[in-house]
């Protein structure tokens, strides 16, 4: 099963650019399939396991562990028939700056902001990772409020957060670049043109490689195939305009690149769990 975060749309709104996604718990196995986003990402497991792949590196979620994902930073998620029950806390950097040319905002923030510095996807000190879990469950308790008491609480704890990754070297500094850009270039790809007939032949002719290489290092870098990321993009638009437009069943599963409509609600099915209109009704 995939399951849809939607990191084509804004995450918060303009006034408070802060997204807390929880699931608690999910009983059945899924993929959050590859994804980046400018935003900084915390993710607080509360019950593992959880598998994750940040920037390339796989790693396992363990109860009451903390992983990181730097802006711009490819990641995935997934995790068995084991239940898991884990938070994804996401921010823009801009909404724990003062908006000033200081320390702050030269030595750490426009740093993580431009990719010359990076969180450590991984929490391993002990001492550190107990009072980093402490400040989750403030920080979570501090986004439940209202008013200046949300908006300052979670900024407050944000910094707080900040701070004890800097002091107990929880930041690393890295050579400007872009060491993803084919993995990325290769999701771009896709995402544009998903809607369309595309096969794992013209991924490959489109970046001048063979499609034995192609499906294998898509397979290695994603954990999934070509064919099965090409279905999560288009059952995730499905699953948009199920909730936004006024369209039948067939118009969406054409609009979206499925030419067979009865192959489009089997997978719509297996994939959410109801079938194209029943998904309709409960919105």
């Amino acid at each position: 099963m995939y399951l849809e975060l939607k990191e084509n749309h804004p995450h918060g709104t303009k006034d408070y650019p802060f997204s807390e996604y929880h699931m608690n718990p999910h009983p059945h196995a899924f993929q959050i399939p590859v994804h980046w986003h400018d935003e900084a990402e915390i993710i607080y497991v509360r019950k593992g396991p959880l598998s994750l792949v940040i920037d390339g590196q796989e790693y396992i979620g363990a109860d009451h562990s903390i992983h990181l994902v730097s802006p711009g930073e490819l990641h995935l998620m997934s995790a068995s028939e084991e239940p898991v029950d884990y938070f994804t806390l996401l921010f823009p950097l801009e909404f724990v700056s003062f908006q000033s040319k200081d320390w702050l905002e030269n030595e750490l923030l426009f740093p993580l902001r431009s990719h010359s510095m990076r969180f450590i996807p991984e929490i391993t000190d002990a001492e550190l990772l107990a009072e980093l879990v402490s400040l989750m469950e403030e920080l979570i308790e501090a986004n439940r409020k209202t008013s200046y008491q949300k908006h300052l609480g979670v900024r407050i704890v944000l910094l707080k957060f900040l701070e004890l990754l800097a002091e107990h070297n929880g930041l690393r500094h890295d050579s400007p670049g872009n060491p993803a850009g084919i993995q990325k270039e290769m999701l771009f790809y896709l995402q544009q043109n998903y809607c369309n007939h595309i096969s794992l032949k013209d991924l490959a002719s489109h970046f001048h490689l063979s499609e034995k290489y192609v499906s294998r290092f898509f397979k290695e870098q994603f954990h999934l195939t070509v064919t099965q990321y090409i279905s999560y993009l288009r059952l995730s638009h499905a699953k948009h305009l199920l909730e936004s437009a006024n369209l039948s069943v067939t118009d969406i599963a054409l609009a979206c690149g499925f030419t067979n409509v009865s192959y489009f609600i089997r997978s719509f099915g297996r994939t959410y769990g109801l079938s194209p209109l029943q998904y309709r009704k409960r919105r």
